[in-house]
């Protein structure tokens, strides 16, 4: 979703707003979010965060990574995997989206997409969604094809599905044979304390079933608009 004028100048007229219409600054703040289609400033901000660090983070990406995008709620880890996917799109690789999170209008809402349109990012929401379906849905896919699951911790939430650590590692294998790239957005259990540490790390992963976090390569932690990215192995 492209803003209608940089960020620095909202932010006059949110100054101006706060002047002219005697109201906090936060809501001024909010107001011109909402008019931006962004339901809080923060919202707004982390989009804005997500664009500059994605250009960074897609060009450290190779062929066949399994990379973690985690944070705590409104951190801008959904964001920041939209931009990953819209700069696959505009590199000419297959982009697509798995999300058992949200619908396809929610998704075309948040990117600002319309069907139909160049370089469009594929967007799949079926409730079947789990390794086996992606792999299919991928079998025809090239090497640096980006696909981004959301949300991890969903996978194997249908007790029909397969347990969480079976699955991630079929992608895993699947990513090494093909080069497919998989970004799994991943929750991040609510005992960081951000007090103790900037960052969130492996350790801070929401599992709530097992699962072997070396099968990932890549993670990148976000918090508080900015962002830390690791090699896991």
């Amino acid at each position: 979703m492209k803003l209608s004028t940089p960020i620095f100048q909202l932010k006059r007229r949110a100054k101006l707003m706060v002047r002219n219409n005697a109201i906090p600054l936060h809501e001024a703040l909010d107001q011109i979010a909402c008019e931006e289609g962004f339901a809080a400033w923060s919202l707004l901000s982390a989009h804005v965060a997500a664009g500059s660090l994605s250009k960074d983070l897609f060009s450290r990406i190779v062929n066949g990574d399994m990379l973690l995008l985690a944070g705590r709620p409104g951190q801008g880890k959904t964001a920041l995997a939209f931009e990953l996917l819209r700069a696959a799109a505009e590199a000419g690789r297959q982009s697509i989206l798995f999300t058992l999170e949200m619908t396809e209008q929610q998704v075309r809402k948040r990117t600002g997409q319309h069907a139909g349109a160049q370089r469009e990012i594929e967007i799949v929401t079926s409730d079947e969604i789990c390794a086996d379906y992606m792999i299919r849905y991928l079998s025809p896919a090239k090497p640096g094809t980006f696909a981004v699951i959301d949300y991890l911790q969903l996978l194997d939430q249908q007790r029909h599905k397969p347990d969480l650590s079976q699955q991630v590692t079929v992608l895993a294998e699947f990513a090494k044979k093909t080069g497919v790239i998989f970004a799994f957005i991943s929750q991040i259990d609510r005992s960081f304390d951000p007090q103790i540490k900037r960052f969130p790390d492996m350790r801070d992963i929401r599992l709530p079933n097992l699962l072997d976090l070396g099968l990932f390569t890549k993670a990148c932690f976000l918090h508080n608009g900015e962002a830390q990215l690791h090699n896991v192995n």
